[in-house]
């Protein structure tokens, strides 16, 4: 292939390696020259151009990429029509993504002209997903070189397997102390994981962590005709020896590999029973976040073979990013070197009381005090390492009603646009040392010191609880205590929106705190409500 520069007149037949914009005339890269091209080069002055010129034996950028993404795919793969050089490759269906990364290595070492790219090896893809691309660098290789390529692709080398609608067992092994909302949140996560698939979930069984109890309920998930029974234990497994894995001998089957070479999700155990394929899901595994069990479940989901050396080979890239339920080690040390984590407390105090319908409801008064001193003294008077108030709305006469108090003041001059202003306007003021935040509402005056002290010691970021927050009645209420970690995503909050996206996507990260009194739930926001405070 000739490259280079040449006078115009010299052109024709050559592609433009570069865009050219000059005057009236548009030139793009890879645009064929022809006569009316070479013309409008000369109208604008234009002596000379670099260009691409095809010699006898070079196959074009787009013919050769079609040719190597045709034959490098296999079923359940399409590939669009190629451009600038380019074939992509989408999934037909949804699957597991299974390459042969040996011949695709080779592929991308025969010549620096042809490139290969995919998704990593066993992704789960969606229908009409992208999963790989082929790029031919310069505008055409010679034929020799497209054979050596096309030798290696004597077969495909990447296909998706597809996902196979399994009948799925779930069995839920139970301990004292272990809720049921635990229970039913995981239940729920694993069906979300098992939809993509197709897959159904037939038995869900809860059993005592014991041996027997476990026993009976692998024979109840065969008998049902389970494809894949999922166990999730109460207690982790810590030996061969212990609870589950003796249930699956016990019962005939055959432990295939214990462990895993992936964080989060070491405590992983897969094994079989006669035609049924058994996970021991890690504690990881109550989480939507990905982790090693996502890896292997998708598989089996696919029908893809695991064996104990495909997950011994997850080390490499088996560390995935810092999920809420393992906090990095310099994190723990940081807490064990305190007697508490430092927990400030804000109290948002910006808003205009629309629904009071006039007045401003923290400045009513209340046995004595504005309402608002109820709420700042009960933060004082806690374990709170520092309390910051966020003013707006009437700022001069929520200092004057806080007069006398150690306390911080963050004024948000965007308090109109909604309660997410005041809560990013806290959390940047809170001091640096900050661990959490515990977010209290101005207009609850019946949350007093004992109850804040009760969630601040429920805040335990060495065993994950992470985010706390009361509930009464089957309502969850507020203060909410949040983890450091989440403080950027509190910042992200928009308009009136509370923060329960944060919370549907960290379930992991919730602990609740339960209380008999509605103090964490009532808040004095309508007039009636403020006659009801009164009154009771």
């Amino acid at each position: 292939m000739f490259f280079g520069d040449i006078p115009v007149e010299e052109a024709l037949g050559g592609v433009a390696v570069h865009s050219i914009r000059k005057g009236a005339l548009v030139l793009r890269k890879g645009t064929p020259i022809g006569v009316a091209e070479i013309a409008a080069l000369r109208r604008e002055g234009i002596g000379r151009i670099v260009i691409a010129r095809l010699d006898a034996g070079d196959v074009g950028e787009n013919i050769a990429a079609a040719r190597v993404a045709e034959a490098l795919t296999g079923a359940t793969l399409r590939v669009d029509d190629a451009f600038t050089g380019r074939a992509n490759i989408f999934a037909e269906r949804a699957g597991v993504l299974v390459l042969d990364r040996p011949r695709i290595d080779r592929l991308n070492a025969i010549d620096e002209s042809i490139t290969f790219a995919t998704l990593p090896a066993f992704a789960a893809v969606k229908a009409g997903e992208m999963i790989g691309t082929v790029k031919i660098i310069p505008f055409a290789i010679g034929e020799a070189v497209l054979q050596r390529a096309l030798g290696v692709l004597s077969e495909p080398v990447i296909r998706v397997a597809p996902f196979r609608p399994l009948r799925v067992a779930a069995i839920s092994t139970l301990l004292p102390g272990l809720k049921d909302s635990v229970v039913v949140r995981t239940l729920q996560v694993l069906k979300d994981r098992l939809a993509p698939a197709n897959a159904t979930l037939i038995v869900d069984d809860r059993v005592p962590h014991q041996e027997n109890a476990l026993i009976g309920a692998l024979a109840r998930a065969q008998a049902a005709g389970a494809d894949l029974t999922i166990i999730f234990g109460a207690s982790a497994i810590a030996d061969r020896r212990d609870v589950i894995p003796a249930s699956i001998e016990a019962n005939g089957g055959e432990i295939e590999h214990f462990g895993m070479p992936v964080d989060p999700g070491n405590l992983l155990l897969l094994g079989r029973w006669g035609e049924m394929s058994i996970l021991g899901a890690p504690g990881c595994a109550r989480s939507p976040k990905e982790n090693g069990f996502d890896w292997i479940l998708q598989r089996l989901l696919a029908d893809v073979p695991v064996t104990r050396a495909d997950i011994i080979g997850l080390g490499v890239g088996g560390l995935l990013m810092e999920i809420v339920t393992r906090p990095q080690p310099r994190a723990i040390a940081e807490i064990e070197a305190e007697t508490r984590p430092r927990v400030g407390a804000i109290v948002l105090a910006a808003g205009r009381s629309t629904r009071m319908g006039g007045p401003n409801k923290l400045l009513a008064d209340y046995q004595g005090k504005p309402l608002i001193r109820h709420a700042v003294e009960a933060a004082l008077a806690s374990k709170a390492s520092s309390v910051t108030v966020v003013t707006g709305y009437q700022a001069e006469a929520i200092g004057a009603a806080l007069a006398g108090l150690a306390v911080a003041f963050a004024h948000n001059p965007d308090f109109a646009e909604g309660l997410s202003t005041s809560v990013r306007v806290g959390v940047s003021a809170l001091p640096s040392r900050s661990d959490a935040a515990l977010i209290a509402l101005g207009d609850m005056p019946l949350v007093d010191p004992p109850a804040l002290n009760r969630l601040i010691d429920a805040f335990e970021p060495a065993r994950g609880a992470l985010i706390v927050l009361p509930v009464a009645g089957g309502h969850r209420g507020n203060p909410v205590i949040w983890a450091r970690r989440f403080f950027a995503d509190l910042q992200n909050l928009q308009g009136d929106a509370g923060a329960r996206q944060i919370l549907k996507a960290n379930t992991d990260a919730v602990v609740e705190v339960s209380f008999k009194s509605a103090a964490v739930t009532f808040d004095v926001d309508t007039p009636e409500a403020l006659v009801t405070l009164r009154q009771n």
